[in-house]
């Protein structure tokens, strides 16, 4: 099978492989298009916390975008985890000498166990500058919560932090309603024309470790196939849903979810 597309995704590791890079592989593989990386922190976790954080320094991470696009030219662009003002600046001046119009950003800011991963500086300019350049920006709750200095706590104010988001800058949103308590999961998407609501069923589980990395690069994975944005972001939350409803069960803690359940393995690779 020939990949279909062509992604670089630019984000952080998961030593436990249920989110940040490795989930953003799995899940643009398990798509059928092919992945790039480059890497902006690694971190040392698993389903229970993060016990380290160490960053790639800002030139690293310059180099290993302009070296991969020189070669490879990337159809779309995922950007997740990205940890301070300097490397917010690289990964700009990247995607300006590199021209890649298909952006979707992430704007990971806390892990799922609590802990903060990028610093108010770098939070700042993220805003100032960074969603300008994006198609669509994929923040859950919290994070839409610290980018617009609003609480959300029901539908109408996940729609009022979409539209300052708009006001600041952004595009295209798509506010995650995962942690809002109701039995019905509400994502909404919001443009400068429209508002969508993506309803889906909550599963009892707390395996959901990498739901909005995987979702992120699921969207840009169908964006990158010349899939509309909002398109993208319904086939991207099926995507996400299937992997959740069939995860593994692994861990101790918050588990990954199931990026394979895409995939047919040939009988005789069994």
């Amino acid at each position: 099978m020939k990949p279909n597309s062509k992604v670089l995704i630019i984000a952080g590791s998961d030593s436990s492989g249920g989110a940040g890079i490795q989930a953003d592989i799995k899940t643009i593989t398990a798509l059928g298009s092919y992945a790039m990386t480059a890497i902006t922190a690694i971190t040392a976790q698993n389903t229970t916390g993060v016990k380290s954080i160490t960053p790639i320094s800002p030139k690293e991470i310059l180099n290993q975008i302009l070296f991969t696009a020189q070669d490879i030219k990337p159809d779309a662009i995922k950007i997740g985890m990205l940890h301070s003002s300097k490397v917010i600046d690289s990964v700009i001046k990247s995607l300006e000498s590199i021209k890649v119009t298909k952006i979707v950003v992430d704007p990971v800011m806390v892990a799922k166990g609590g802990a903060k991963l990028i610093d108010d500086k770098a939070i700042n300019l993220l805003k100032k500058r960074l969603l300008k350049k994006a198609s669509l920006i994929t923040p859950n709750i919290p994070e839409a919560e610290i980018l617009t200095n609003t609480s959300i706590r029901r539908k109408e104010d996940m729609i009022f932090a979409a539209y300052k988001l708009i006001e600041i800058g952004a595009n295209n949103v798509l506010i995650k309603g995962g942690h809002l308590a109701s039995n019905t999961v509400q994502d909404i998407f919001v443009s400068r024309s429209e508002i969508k609501i993506f309803n889906s069923k909550r599963y009892d589980t707390k395996n959901t470790h990498g739901t909005g990395c995987t979702l992120s690069s699921a969207i840009t994975t169908f964006l990158s196939c010349g899939k509309p944005i909002k398109k993208s972001c319904e086939l991207g939350i099926k995507y996400v849903n299937s992997g959740i409803r069939t995860n593994p069960k692994y861990g101790k803690g918050h588990g990954p979810i199931n990026h394979l359940h895409t995939i047919n393995i040939e009988r005789k690779f069994r």
